[in-house]
Order: C-alpha cells, then structure tokens, then sequence
C-alpha cells in the first residue's frame, strides 16, 4: 500500500432513515460490509416514526457503527431532542437556525490523523422560514479552515434541486480547485429519492439527493393509502410510515484524497428486514 492509499478516506453517506424499517436495514447493511468504511454519516432527521430522533433511537444507532448524524428541518419533532442534542456530539442540525438555537450545526472529526468537518444546511426554497444559508456557511467556512480543517463535507437539506445545484457550484469554485480541494463533498437531502447525477467537480463529489433508508413498498417511506387519500382530497390525514419488510438502502460511497475527492458512485441496495438477507446491489460506474 503506497501512502496516498493509506492517507485516503473511505466515506459512507446515507440518505434520511425513514422509521422503524430503515433504522433496521441501515444497521444491518453497516454489519454486512466486508471493509468497514473509514467514516460515515447518516441523516437521521425521521428516524424515529417518520418524524424527528428520539433519545431511545440515536443511542440504538450510534452504536452501530455511525460516526455522524446529520439532520434537517424535522429534527425538532420528538420534543427529548431538546433534552439531549447539546451533549450529542456527533449529532448537527441545519446551521442556518438563528443564534442561540440548541445544538450545533457542524463539527470536526479526527479520521486518519486528518480534520474532517461536517456541516448541516438548511435550503430555504419551498422550505419552512430559516435565516440565509449563504453568509452563515461562509463564515463557518472560514473558521473551520483558520482551525487547520483539511477535508469539509456538507448536507445541504432542501427541496428544491436548482438551489442545491447552485450553492454547491458557488462553495466549489470559491474553495477548490481540480487540484486543491476544501470542500470535498456536497450531498442533497430531503426529497428521499436517489437522483443519478452524482459527479466530481472541481475536486468535489456532488450529488442533488442521496435518497433515504427505509421501506420499498411505500411513498418516501410512508403507507400508499394515506399518502393517496391525503394527495387526492388535499384533506389533513396523519401520515403513517410503510411496515414493508423490503428497505432499501441509497446513498453514496465516496474516496477522498488529502486534495480531493477522486471517487463517488451510488448505493442503492435492498434489505429484507425479516431475514437480514442483502438483495440486488446497484452503483453507478
């Protein structure tokens, strides 16, 4: 192994766990890995019955073999989050909450004697209200790269894709070149549905939306028939998530150097959540 192998990180990142049946296939897709990643982060904003991470949840899945857990605009939803997001240290929400919000909306990690840092945004696009993402993650930016951050990776939360498209594109060619890259990857979150355009540009691995970790048989991880009668008679229905055995894992796998990322491909991978066995695994080129 030369020394470029041994400095590269292997990174994992899945898309939102979505209830009971994804919290139960991301864990036993983690255990089923031949070679265990060097880092991985996770967003768990609807881990917890579609909506928020109680404390019960985050404890069960930090041991599984997380290192981050990111979020987004649900992450307030189980009212005990208040209680425990401040000592959960490998735990961000959106940084673009006002000063003084509870928790933390990025932190460093030591992964192979290397600064890794991850930053949680929220869009702002057919989005709840929020503060502007851009002068706060810039500033944030700035610190993280005075504190000697070799390697920045971002969850950017929001719905729609022209906005991920184009604060990525802005963050890559204010910090990166093909050959010098800070801002290592970007990843899209919230729509739960995997897009194919993973790239890497400017040194950065970029996909619109990692997808989610839940059931199959379902609409984004929730029952068909409340998801149709609430779309079809635009009536209030309480959504209900999808008891499916078959999950479906998605998110990306991604290597980066000690200047850039040199490798993204998509994971789409069925779980069968009643036998643990592992169905078709499919990844771009």
């Amino acid at each position: 192994m030369n020394m470029n192998e041994q400095d590269s990180i292997k990174l994992i990142f899945l898309g939102d766990i979505t209830g009971r049946q994804g919290r139960t296939a991301v864990k036993s897709y983690i255990a089923s890995l031949k070679k265990k990643p060097d880092f991985v982060i996770v967003n768990i904003e609807n881990a917890s019955h579609g909506f928020g991470l109680t404390k019960k949840n985050y404890d069960d899945l930090s041991s599984s073999g997380i290192d981050c857990f990111t979020s987004g605009n649900h992450i307030w939803d189980k009212k005990d989050i208040y209680e425990y997001i401040d000592e959960a240290n490998n735990l961000i929400r959106p940084i673009n909450y006002p000063k003084g919000t509870k928790g933390r909306g990025s932190q460093i990690f030591e992964v192979k004697g290397q600064k890794l840092a991850v930053i949680n945004v929220l869009g702002r696009v057919f989005m709840p209200p929020i503060d502007s993402p851009w002068q706060v993650v810039i500033d944030e930016i700035n610190k993280l790269k005075e504190a000697g951050t070799e390697h920045i990776i971002i969850d950017f939360h929001a719905e729609a894709t022209a906005e991920k498209i184009c604060f990525s594109k802005y963050l890559a060619n204010t910090y990166n070149t093909e050959d010098n890259a800070l801002i290592k990857c970007f990843f899209g979150t919230h729509t739960h549905v995997l897009t194919a355009d993973e790239k890497i540009y400017n040194g950065m691995a970029y996909i619109t939306d990692a997808g989610f970790c839940g059931a199959v048989d379902s609409v984004i991880g929730m029952e068909f028939e409340t998801s149709l009668r609430r779309l079809s008679t635009s009536l209030p229905e309480r959504y209900e998530i999808s008891e499916s055995p078959i999950a479906q894992i998605n998110g990306v796998e991604v290597l980066i150097d000690r200047t850039k990322s040199t490798q993204i491909k998509r994971i789409n991978v069925t779980v069968n959540n009643e036998n643990n066995e592992r169905g078709n695994y499919e990844e771009s080129e």
